[in-house]
């Protein structure tokens, strides 16, 4: 669910997700950052060399350096010298996603990953990530930057209409903020420390992503034309998604993260200091958790605690082993509660946002077994109080109630092949665990020592 093994990290719009009024209700183009705590091994080392060019001197070079003094003035960042600019057809979109952006992530892989997001509840069984991700991305982008290749690269198949256009606004700032604030060395946004820290990368590409998006707003008030507007207005009249729309519920509320709940928190730093504020938040105060970026009144001094688990491994014995460890963090505690592959099994949305809202820190692990092919998920939650640790436990027995039914009389809850126990813990922590078998989800449990 969580390995993170990208070389290059690449910005992808996707076209459909926030609601933005520039006169009018429109649709605006936002950027997804392909780091996700469930689609993470998308990786690109060389763009399809079918990618054309802008061609010096051109009416498309004019308008480009235009977008770009407008950006770099707004938000007060400038680049050192030119960076390399490129059109993608559709058609060599699709082929590049299909033969570069998933190129080191395996079925293998991805039928872990799968394999884990159904524990949790959030994909049906035997789902086919890797399928649906190539298809969700071919679909979805309307440009990148890559920050290895230091370029941008719009997708096109006709003009630079303003579609285009406010999707280079948006992807030119990504390209402002790794030359000021260096995404992989300054800011420690890399392929290997999110790969042991997925929550704090969850935070900072809302930063990133928040901060494209107050970016590209500001320069669709100020600097579009109308024809741009007229542009957006009819592309997203006409616009379909048939790929997004069927994506999994969880699925569509987290790719929405970054550019909604990350924008919102940008525009708070904004009103409180101007963009002085801002660019604190990239490099001498980075925000640690998505309870930050959900409450930036908690930003920047309500750090997550730190949660130890005991050794499973070893109490499991033979055959198995850690797949991965990591946190959970109040945003996906949110999803699970509320956003689950089936629809009876969703909490009502408020009361999963307030029993999320407690959060206090996590520690979770995905274990497997070589021999077996089984699969289990533990984790322990700590709360901000007792108050919060009770509505949280309160929250977790009815959303288990309704996913596996009642608890029998093992203290535990069967269905669909799964098995799970939650307890409230004497010093106000919760364990969730879910197992494949009873026996293994006892012998998790006992190693609790519950």
């Amino acid at each position: 669910m969580d390995k993170q093994k990208r070389n290059v990290i690449i910005f992808i719009i996707i076209a459909v997700l926030l609601v933005c009024l520039v006169g009018a209700a429109l649709l605006v183009g936002a950027g997804v950052f392909l780091y996700r705590r469930y689609a993470t091994q998308a990786q690109t080392q060389t763009v399809v060399s079918t990618a054309s060019p802008v061609e010096p001197g051109s009416q498309l070079e004019t308008e480009m350096n235009q977008i770009e003094a407008q950006v770099s003035q707004e938000r007060g960042l400038s680049l050192p010298g030119p960076i390399e600019r490129d059109f993608l057809t559709s058609d060599q979109l699709a082929q590049t996603v299909s033969e570069e952006f998933f190129k080191d992530y395996t079925p293998e892989e991805a039928v872990q990953d799968a394999r884990s997001l159904y524990l949790l509840g959030l994909l049906p069984k035997d789902f086919d990530l890797l399928t649906f991700y190539k298809q969700l991305y071919s679909e979805q982008i309307a440009g990148y930057y890559d920050n290895e290749e230091q370029a941008m690269y719009v997708v096109s198949d006709s003009a630079f209409s303003g579609v285009e256009r406010s999707t280079y606004a948006h992807e030119f700032i990504h390209a402002l903020q790794d030359a000021t604030f260096d995404f992989e060395n300054g800011m420690r946004y890399s392929d290997e420390e999110c790969k042991h820290d997925s929550e704090r990368c969850a935070a900072l590409q809302a930063v990133i992503e928040g901060d494209a998006v107050v970016g590209e707003n500001t320069w669709l008030t100020n600097d579009a034309t109308q024809q741009d507007i007229i542009d957006l207005q009819k592309f997203y009249s006409n616009y379909q998604s048939p790929v997004f729309d069927a994506a999994p519920d969880f699925m569509q509320q987290d790719m929405s993260f970054p550019y909604q709940q990350g924008a919102e928190f940008v525009q708070t730093l904004y009103d409180q200091g101007g963009y002085e504020s801002v660019n604190r938040a990239f490099l001498e105060q980075q925000p640690a958790s998505t309870e930050q970026i959900l409450h930036p009144a908690r930003y920047p001094n309500d750090k997550p605690m730190q949660v130890e688990l005991p050794d499973l491994v070893d109490a499991l014995g033979s055959g198995w082993s850690e797949m991965e460890k990591d946190v959970i963090g109040e945003w996906y505690t949110y999803l699970i509660l509320g956003h689950g592959d089936q629809s009876n099994w969703r909490m009502q949305d408020s009361l999963a946002k307030a029993a999320a809202e407690g959060w206090g820190g996590d520690a979770y692990t995905i274990l497997s077994n070589d021999r077996t092919g089984e699969y289990a998920f533990a984790c322990r939650y700590v709360w901000d109080s007792t108050v919060e640790s009770n509505e949280a436990f309160q929250a977790f027995d009815q959303y288990l109630t309704l996913r596996f039914g009642k608890v029998d009389k093992l203290g535990m809850r069967s269905a669909n092949g799964l098995y799970s126990i939650a307890t409230q813990n004497d010093d106000g922590s919760i364990t969730w665990l879910v197992a494949e078998t009873p026996d293994t989800l006892l012998t998790l449990s006992g190693a609790f020592g519950q």
